[in-house]
């Protein structure tokens, strides 16, 4: 077994968490994930609370196992989720986009577990006082929104800065990133990217096959001027959205630009005018797999990678 405090906190075979991806972490992969010894979260983004609730009452036919909701608190439908959330207890909470300090009081009596997302020691540290149960701290590797610093680098100071359970995410997609955080002194980690390319999941087949032609540098961030840093897949889309950056394009327009392509990327398939979310970790993906065979073969590989380092000849 390869069993963490996160496995004890969550009741989850795995410590092996899904993280909230906009417009396909839905019941299809959500559960598949759960039941695959994962903990799957359905990825509310901007969706109206009345999605979200029909998500959690679909996910729960398909499995008896714990999942989360992912809330992002800058969608304008953040509140309605959250009472949806509270309504329908769900097990798990994550949050991104925002600090959910004010709203963990309620989320703690409903007897809902919280891990945020972070990008930052800081926000690690702030959150931790508010009495949230686990924090995921991000790198810039990621897909979607991303902060400044690398997993490498972020994960071990969260670690060293936290009492709490820390999850890594960032850059992670096998057995041996699993390895590797646990090294750092994560509990577990979260994963985006390599989930999309697995057979539950409902993203365009023109992406999932973007993302298998993907090498080490094709990805891009964009939005740096916006205060709202995506990373993408280079397309047609980033290189214009990259010009008007340069040329100065006010903020409200570059954000009525970008308004809607992730579903016109993800969900319908335009590989040029749609943004193709995905961290770096794009480049070493190579094959569409089941959700369980993802997650049995890395397990497996991280403990045999553990296993070679525990037989390390350390003497000096």
């Amino acid at each position: 077994m390869l069993k963490t405090s996160i496995c004890d906190l969550f009741d989850i075979k795995y410590p092996i968490i899904q993280g909230g991806m906009v417009h396909v972490a839905t019941v299809e992969l959500v559960s598949a994930i759960s039941n695959a010894g994962g903990l799957g979260i359905i990825g509310a983004g901007n969706a109206e609370p009345d999605w979200v609730r029909e998500q959690i009452r679909l996910t729960r036919q398909e499995t008896n196992k714990p999942f989360g909701v992912n809330i992002l608190l800058m969608s304008p439908f953040a509140k309605d989720v959250i009472d949806v959330v509270l309504e329908e207890k769900v097990s798990v909470v994550t949050t991104g986009a925002g600090n959910p300090g004010v709203y963990i009081p309620q989320f703690k009596q409903a007897g809902i577990k919280v891990m945020p997302v972070v990008a930052s020691v800081a926000l690690a540290i702030r959150l931790e006082r508010t009495g949230v149960d686990a924090i995921v701290a991000e790198g810039m590797e990621s897909g979607g929104e991303v902060g400044e610093t690398t997993t490498m680098v972020l994960v071990p100071q969260v670690v060293d800065s936290v009492r709490i359970p820390v999850v890594a995410a960032g850059g992670i997609g096998d057995g041996r990133g699993l390895a590797a955080a646990l090294a750092f002194g994560a509990q577990g980690v979260q994963m985006g990217t390599r989930f999309v390319c697995s057979e539950e999941c409902i993203a365009h087949a023109a992406y999932k096959e973007k993302i298998l032609k993907a090498r080490d540098r094709s990805t891009v961030v964009t939005g740096q001027t916006t205060g709202y840093s995506l990373r993408c897949l280079h397309n047609r889309l980033t290189r214009q959205f990259a010009e008007m950056e340069k040329a100065g394009v006010p903020k409200e327009k570059l954000d009525l630009f970008g308004r809607g392509k992730a579903y016109q990327g993800i969900i319908k398939g335009d590989i040029e005018e749609g943004s193709l979310l995905a961290g770096q970790i794009a480049g070493l993906i190579k094959e569409i797999k089941p959700v369980k065979t993802i997650i049995e073969e890395m397990v497996v590989e991280a403990k045999v990678l553990l296993a070679q380092l525990n037989n390390l000849d350390t003497e000096v």
